[in-house]
Protein backbone atom coordinates (compact mmCIF):
# COMPACT_ATOMS: atom_id res chain seq x y z
CA UNK A 1 0.00 0.00 0.00
CA UNK A 2 1.12 3.38 -1.20
CA UNK A 3 2.57 5.61 1.85
CA UNK A 4 -0.39 8.07 0.67
CA UNK A 5 -2.63 6.11 0.54
CA UNK A 6 -2.18 4.79 4.44
CA UNK A 7 -1.96 8.54 5.20
CA UNK A 8 -5.37 8.90 3.51
CA UNK A 9 -6.40 6.21 6.07
CA UNK A 10 -5.78 7.83 9.11
CA UNK A 11 -7.19 11.10 7.89
CA UNK A 12 -10.26 9.50 7.23
CA UNK A 13 -10.21 7.43 10.66
CA UNK A 14 -9.16 11.01 12.27
CA UNK A 15 -12.30 12.43 10.30
CA UNK A 16 -14.65 9.88 11.94
CA UNK A 17 -13.25 10.19 15.44
CA UNK A 18 -14.31 14.55 14.66
CA UNK A 19 -17.70 13.12 13.78
CA UNK A 20 -18.50 11.03 17.06
CA UNK A 21 -16.94 13.84 19.41
CA UNK A 22 -19.59 15.72 17.50
CA UNK A 23 -21.99 12.90 18.30
CA UNK A 24 -21.26 13.10 21.31
CA UNK A 25 -21.58 17.25 22.09
CA UNK A 26 -24.96 16.13 20.51
CA UNK A 27 -25.75 13.73 23.76
CA UNK A 28 -24.88 16.54 25.94
CA UNK A 29 -26.91 19.06 24.28
CA UNK A 30 -29.51 16.78 24.06
CA UNK A 31 -29.14 15.47 27.78
CA UNK A 32 -28.98 19.32 29.28
CA UNK A 33 -25.08 19.05 30.16
CA UNK A 34 -24.72 21.89 28.85
CA UNK A 35 -24.25 26.18 29.82
CA UNK A 36 -25.85 27.29 27.06
CA UNK A 37 -27.58 25.52 24.31
CA UNK A 38 -27.16 28.38 21.58
CA UNK A 39 -23.05 27.91 22.41
CA UNK A 40 -23.59 24.17 22.32
CA UNK A 41 -25.24 23.86 18.84
CA UNK A 42 -22.57 26.30 17.15
CA UNK A 43 -19.69 24.20 18.35
CA UNK A 44 -21.39 21.32 17.12
CA UNK A 45 -21.59 22.64 14.00
CA UNK A 46 -17.91 23.78 13.27
CA UNK A 47 -17.37 20.64 14.83
CA UNK A 48 -19.19 19.03 11.58
CA UNK A 49 -17.65 21.08 9.40
CA UNK A 50 -14.08 20.31 10.74
CA UNK A 51 -14.87 16.76 10.21
CA UNK A 52 -15.77 17.64 6.96
CA UNK A 53 -12.86 19.33 5.69
CA UNK A 54 -10.45 16.38 7.45
CA UNK A 55 -12.34 13.90 5.07
CA UNK A 56 -12.35 15.91 2.30
CA UNK A 57 -8.23 16.28 2.93
CA UNK A 58 -8.38 11.94 2.72
CA UNK A 59 -10.00 11.89 -0.23
CA UNK A 60 -7.27 14.50 -1.64
CA UNK A 61 -4.51 13.13 -0.34
CA UNK A 62 -5.60 9.58 -1.42
CA UNK A 63 -5.75 11.04 -5.18
CA UNK A 64 -2.56 12.57 -4.24
CA UNK A 65 -3.54 16.25 -4.63
CA UNK A 66 -0.93 18.51 -2.55
CA UNK A 67 -3.45 20.03 -1.02
CA UNK A 68 -4.67 17.32 1.00
CA UNK A 69 -1.75 16.68 2.47
CA UNK A 70 -1.16 20.30 3.68
CA UNK A 71 -4.72 20.09 5.03
CA UNK A 72 -2.96 17.11 6.89
CA UNK A 73 -0.43 18.27 8.12
CA UNK A 74 -2.29 21.16 9.24
CA UNK A 75 -4.64 18.96 10.98
CA UNK A 76 -1.81 16.56 12.95
CA UNK A 77 -0.45 20.20 14.39
CA UNK A 78 -3.98 21.17 15.36
CA UNK A 79 -3.85 17.42 16.95
CA UNK A 80 -0.56 17.89 18.83
CA UNK A 81 -1.63 21.10 19.91
CA UNK A 82 -4.79 19.36 21.53
CA UNK A 83 -2.65 16.86 22.81
CA UNK A 84 -0.06 19.30 24.52
CA UNK A 85 -3.26 21.48 26.24
CA UNK A 86 -4.43 17.77 27.46
CA UNK A 87 -0.86 16.97 29.46
CA UNK A 88 -0.83 20.86 30.66
CA UNK A 89 -3.08 22.81 33.28
CA UNK A 90 -5.21 22.11 36.29
CA UNK A 91 -7.11 18.84 35.35
CA UNK A 92 -3.93 17.17 33.16
CA UNK A 93 -4.28 13.67 31.72
CA UNK A 94 -0.89 12.74 30.63
CA UNK A 95 -2.52 9.57 29.33
CA UNK A 96 -5.15 11.13 27.29
CA UNK A 97 -2.86 13.36 25.83
CA UNK A 98 -0.81 10.56 24.66
CA UNK A 99 -3.79 8.29 23.01
CA UNK A 100 -3.93 12.06 21.14
CA UNK A 101 -0.68 12.30 20.27
CA UNK A 102 0.16 9.27 18.90
CA UNK A 103 -2.05 8.94 16.13
CA UNK A 104 -1.17 13.00 14.82
CA UNK A 105 2.54 11.86 15.26
CA UNK A 106 2.20 8.28 13.18
CA UNK A 107 -0.20 11.10 10.40
CA UNK A 108 3.07 13.66 10.43
CA UNK A 109 5.30 10.76 9.66
CA UNK A 110 2.82 9.35 6.73
CA UNK A 111 2.39 12.43 5.22
CA UNK A 112 5.85 13.84 5.53
CA UNK A 113 6.50 10.76 3.76
CA UNK A 114 4.19 11.04 0.91
CA UNK A 115 4.97 14.41 0.34
CA UNK A 116 8.62 13.08 -0.49
CA UNK A 117 7.08 10.31 -2.66
CA UNK A 118 5.06 12.16 -4.43
CA UNK A 119 5.07 12.53 -8.73
CA UNK A 120 6.66 15.76 -9.19
CA UNK A 121 4.21 18.23 -11.22
CA UNK A 122 5.30 19.63 -14.37
CA UNK A 123 3.71 22.80 -15.22
CA UNK A 124 2.29 22.72 -19.19
CA UNK A 125 4.82 25.49 -20.50
CA UNK A 126 7.76 22.99 -19.52
CA UNK A 127 5.74 20.39 -22.06
CA UNK A 128 4.98 22.95 -24.91
CA UNK A 129 8.97 23.26 -25.07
Amino acid sequence: MPVRLAAAALLGLEALGILALAGWQTVALIGGDTDSAVSSIALIVLTVIGAVAVAGFAVATARDVSAGRSGGIVTQLLILSVAIGAITGEWAAPFVALLIALPAIVGLVLLFLAVRGAAPRRREADTDA
